[in-house]
């Protein structure tokens, strides 16, 4: 919930400017809801750039003041839906129920699901981080079929490390997106973990950029605080870039 509509929009115009056409990653801008209209306009001109909302309803339509629906998101351009991000799960009191009624919305509206999953700080300290991982997991998204996952990008977003200028270590990203993997190999009894986009979210900025993206399970980051600079969100676009390109020899 940051910047009002003049600087929002010249946000997007100068990391439109900055963007390279040939880049090989999706970069997706996730404003608020009253900005995504413009700002879908705004980046039709970029291939490499799309438009995801913060959130979504669980409700499809009607009786529901002041909520916005799949089909509403869809129909101005949106393409992803951010669900289940730690400050919704602890501000709005969301369920791993109420997520996995939200993702099956999403997905039959045919947009992508960005589902983010992640542990509190007593929880670590509690050594139960894996075991909340794999709640979250089982509870929202183990219901889909196999098409229907891989369809979905996962951000592990690790709550102690959301704007607090802390940020997990190499090994610690490594052990979580490793163990997603593993998590939903084991369920769907093959090696699909392998196949689906993992980011990393917490404190993600330019100085560590490319220490977390330096752990081979991350396939990608998703940014906050440091999204709100131009330079410093093309700069961490631009290290990403140098590192699946690395991948890639």
């Amino acid at each position: 919930m940051n910047l009002n509509y003049a600087e929002a929009l010249s946000l997007v115009d100068m990391i439109v400017d900055q963007m390279e056409d040939d880049g090989i990653i999706e970069v997706v801008l996730a404003p608020p809801f009253i900005y995504l209209r413009d700002i879908v306009s705004r980046v039709q001109g970029c291939t490499r750039l799309s438009i995801a909302a913060q959130n979504c309803s669980q409700y499809k339509n009607g009786a529901h003041t002041g909520e916005v629906s799949t089909s509403m998101l869809g129909s101005v351009g949106v393409e992803c839906v951010i669900v289940g991000h730690s400050e919704r799960r602890a501000e709005q009191n969301e369920t791993n129920s109420i997520l996995k009624t939200k993702v099956d919305n999403i997905l039959e509206q045919f947009l992508i699901p960005i589902f983010c999953c992640g542990e509190t700080a007593e929880q670590r300290k509690a050594g139960k981080h894996g075991e909340i991982i794999k709640e979250q997991l089982e509870q929202s998204l183990f219901h889909l079929n196999q098409a229907q996952l891989l369809s979905c990008i996962i951000a592990y977003e690790p709550v102690w490390a959301i704007g607090t200028g802390l940020n997990a270590n190499s090994e610690q990203v490594q052990e979580m997106h490793a163990l997603i993997r593993k998590l939903i190999s084991d369920h769907y009894k093959n090696n699909i973990g392998d196949k689906i986009s993992i980011l990393y979210g917490g404190s993600v900025n330019s100085s560590n950029a490319k220490e977390i993206f330096s752990s081979p399970d991350v396939d990608g980051a998703l940014i906050g605080g440091a999204s709100l600079k131009s330079s410093e969100f093309t700069s961490i676009v631009g290290e990403l870039e140098k590192t699946l390109s690395s991948r890639m020899v």
